[in-house]
């Protein structure tokens, strides 16, 4: 529906009618019967017929338009998040050998062990600085030699804590550790 100049228009919400005497964007000036100037927006206004019925008001308006206006926005579909995944840990270091390196040939116990400290340490320094708060270290079951040197390495940190991490996702061979950022290391 057009409003031109000199069409005879009604508010929708208001009880004023009047005749369009200036049309700038979408603010249109009327002139009301008394001779006053009243600005509305162009969605505010309609086209007043000589027949003032409610037939005319509905054929007369564009029915597209009042459809999509008065569509309701659907709301988007968020993933949500278990409690137990929000704060599972995000950040993992597999220490097992074989991912730490391509091959182990020449090399002793004590090589591969240190090779696996070496990269916990300095996983561990990334996740500090970097701020991340949780680091799980998959270190595997095995004799138990790996975890207790990691234990030793992480005890001489004064800002994290070490325990055991989820049995259901790791099983026995995985250490969680939680940074705590406000303290010196």
């Amino acid at each position: 529906m057009k409003i031109n100049i000199g069409d005879k228009v009604e508010t929708i919400d208001d009880a004023i009618s009047g005749i369009v005497t200036k049309i700038s964007g979408t603010t249109i000036s009327i002139e009301d019967m008394d001779g006053f100037e009243f600005q509305f927006e162009t969605n505010e206004l309609m086209i007043s017929s000589n027949e003032n019925t409610i037939e005319n008001s509905i054929y007369n308006s564009d029915l597209d338009a009042v459809k999509r206006e008065k569509e309701i926005q659907k709301r988007k579909i968020v993933p949500t998040v278990k409690p137990k995944e929000r704060h599972a840990p995000k950040f993992e270091v597999d220490l097992h050998i074989h991912h730490l390196t391509s091959s182990t040939s020449g090399m002793s116990n004590y090589d591969m062990l240190n090779l696996q400290l070496d990269t916990a340490r300095r996983q561990l320094d990334f996740a500090i600085r970097k701020r991340i708060p949780k680091i799980v270290f998959i270190h595997g079951v095995g004799e138990g030699v790996l975890r207790q040197e990691l234990e030793t390495l992480f005890g001489r940190y004064n800002n994290i804590k070490f325990y055991d991490a989820d049995y259901k996702t790791y099983g026995l061979g995985a250490t969680e550790v939680r940074v705590f950022q406000n303290l010196e290391p």
